[in-house]
């Protein structure tokens, strides 16, 4: 698989895929969650036409596909923050570890402890570094200042971000830089113990710098949880994921390990899209 650290192009292999009648699904014995047959519509217009996908446990799977394929809107299924937009219907089945996300009775805010999120613009709170981690706990209902604390610690050495604040946990989460900003929402996402990150184009808004520091942060954070991640850089998804699923006009074309998806792909509309051609 390619290495996370290898900021070359991935290699294409031009030999032999071809546009068969359905996309390439990679079967997945560890999957904490899966996407069956899954339509969503904003009013009457189809954005999600029969998705299915598995998600494998403590791995980093990234959507890619041009603008307006689907894969911010599928990203958004996994923790219903399509719940959100105004006249939006889902029809499938999501399931979380074998629960139907979709249900009536599913508590929401539960399942977005459970399943973070991590948006293209990093927004940490108009509060200090120390609030914005516990924000989550404080509303989950802890108080006890040594569990803040040990989290407030915990959540920015997991984020890889301790020791640059370790010493303003007071000061104003406005006054980090870009990357920095990134990295406490991510420290604010983990601090509630979730078992799914999802990551909405994370880097998008950063210098290659802090880009690199988040691809290493997050290689680094698929040793505790799983990771989704959509970006709009092919050379990201080969250093970053071990699956990718490619996704176009709001259709699921082929999902495979990465390394197979870029170097073997069973499609042509694929190495199309990873070649260049279009998007």
């Amino acid at each position: 698989m390619t290495s996370p650290h290898d900021h070359s192009h991935p290699r294409i292999d031009h030999a032999g895929p071809v546009d068969s009648p359905e996309p390439y699904v990679l079967p997945i014995d560890d999957a904490v969650i899966e996407i069956k047959d899954v339509d969503l519509f904003y009013g009457d217009s189809q954005a999600l036409k029969g998705i299915s996908v598995s998600i494998q446990r403590k791995q980093v799977t990234a959507f890619i596909g041009p603008s307006g394929c689907g894969k911010s809107t599928l990203l958004r299924c996994l923790n219903r923050m399509n719940d959100l937009v105004d006249n939006v219907r889902v029809q499938g089945s999501i399931q979380l570890d074998g629960m139907e996300i979709n249900s009536g009775v599913i508590d929401v805010i539960e399942l977005r402890r459970r399943v973070g999120m991590v948006f293209q613009a990093f927004n940490p709170f108009p509060k200090s570094i120390y609030e914005n981690v516990i924000y989550g706990l404080r509303i989950a209902g802890i108080r006890d200042k040594q569990s803040l604390d040990e989290a407030v610690e915990r959540s920015l050495r997991g984020a890889a971000l301790w020791d640059e604040v370790k010493d303003r946990l007071g000061e104003s989460a406005l006054g980090l830089s870009g990357g920095q900003m990134q990295r406490l929402c991510i420290a604010r996402a983990i601090a509630v113990n979730p078992e799914v990150i999802l990551m909405d184009e994370p880097c998008s808004a950063l210098d290659p710098i802090a880009t690199a520091r988040i691809e290493d942060l997050i290689d680094d954070l698929k040793s505790r949880y799983t990771v989704v991640i959509v970006t709009h850089n092919m050379q990201q998804a080969a250093r970053v994921s071990d699956y990718t699923a490619f996704l176009y006009l709001g259709e699921m074309v082929e999902f495979n390990e990465t390394e197979a998806i870029f170097k073997h792909p069973e499609r042509k509309k694929t190495q199309d899209y990873i070649t260049g051609r279009f998007g």
